[in-house]
């Protein structure tokens, strides 16, 4: 028998909800009640708008150093003036040297990482490729998170116990990872397939990410954080494309039974939070979760809860592993 720390999620073999006595109502703040994170250092991408600002807040509240790195640093300020604890730096996603530039700041200060959350993303744009001809939402919900994770893998080895959380999404479910041609040269862009990829290579990245960093104890989750009013995400999709979603009427309202199922800011950090900080996760990883539980699995060919099976597949994995490295020129060995 192996013992648990041993067994992998691959092929969702631990994907089962463990009764974390929470919910979709449940909040950042209900999740964390009990935890002291002083002394903890946690970094938070996105960490300055929408559920990355509420995550900012709640760990920095629990005692933690949180560093959020940002685009547009005036904007970040302005929204993090009122948080203790809180570093700001530079980083833009979309930019390679930029994220480099992040993590050699954050090593040269020889600080161990206990926490990264890779929140930041895009949802539904147009297509747009960044300076390497990667199209924007891989760049942005994916690589970027194996690249920044990459570079800071000596400070998260040096926290002797840390924890990796990718913001993914249900909308995973839109789309395997189109290993042919991931970055739409040879097929039409549609966006929600774009998206899709994006979310369900978080996923697989967290899979593989758990299976190499447990013998440094380093644990890695993805994450579905609900359906969220009042956030800024969806702000380039078109009226269109919310009606053809179902969330909205013909004059662009949102329909009273998507209304009812959307989450507050606090709900939707709080899988986050609960990925991060609860103790029911020491000896587990390579989860996908919602609702601060870890989910189902989704066997189901419409969309549902839980995680799809090709977004927790062994070969799937491995080979995205490999593509990443050359897709970004950088080998992450996790030695």
């Amino acid at each position: 028998m192996k013992a648990v720390a041993e067994i992998t999620n691959y092929q969702g073999k631990l994907q089962q909800p463990i009764g974390s006595g929470f919910s979709a109502t449940s909040t950042a703040s209900d999740v964390i009640k009990g935890i002291d994170f002083t002394g903890k250092i946690a970094i938070v991408t996105g960490g300055n708008t929408g559920i990355g600002l509420e995550t900012t807040k709640i760990l920095a509240a629990a005692g933690a150093t949180v560093i959020v790195p940002a685009r547009d640093i005036e904007k970040a300020k302005k929204n993090l003036q009122e948080i203790v604890n809180v570093e700001l730096e530079a980083m833009d996603l979309m930019n390679p040297h930029s994220i480099d530039a992040f993590a050699e700041k954050f090593l040269s200060s020889d600080r161990p990482l206990h926490v990264l959350i890779n929140n930041a993303g895009i949802m539904w744009v147009p297509l747009r490729r960044d300076s390497r001809g990667i199209e924007s939402q891989l760049a942005t919900n994916y690589l970027a998170q194996f690249h920044l994770t990459a570079r800071l893998w000596p400070a998260l080895k040096k926290a002797h116990g840390a924890r990796v959380i990718n913001v993914s999404s249900q909308g995973h479910q839109f789309a395997p990872f189109n290993f042919d041609d991931p970055n739409f040269l040879q097929r039409e862009y549609e966006t929600l397939q774009a998206y899709g990829q994006s979310k369900t290579a978080s996923n697989l990245f967290a899979l593989e990410l758990d299976n190499r960093g447990k013998a440094f104890h380093i644990r890695a989750y993805s994450l579905h954080p609900g359906s969220i009013h009042g956030t800024e995400l969806g702000r380039e999709a078109s009226l269109e494309l919310f009606q053809q979603m179902g969330f909205c009427d013909a004059e662009g309202n949102i329909l009273p039974e998507v209304a009812t199922n959307l989450k507050t800011i606090s709900q939707g950090a709080a899988t986050s939070v609960w990925c991060a900080t609860s103790p029911m996760l020491n000896d587990i990883g390579g989860v996908y979760c919602e609702d601060a539980d870890i989910a189902e699995l989704a066997l189901e060919s419409s969309m549902s809860g839980g995680v799809k099976p090709y977004s927790l597949d062994e070969a799937n994995a491995k080979r995205l592993w490999t593509l990443s490295e050359e897709m970004i020129g950088i080998g992450f060995q996790t030695n």
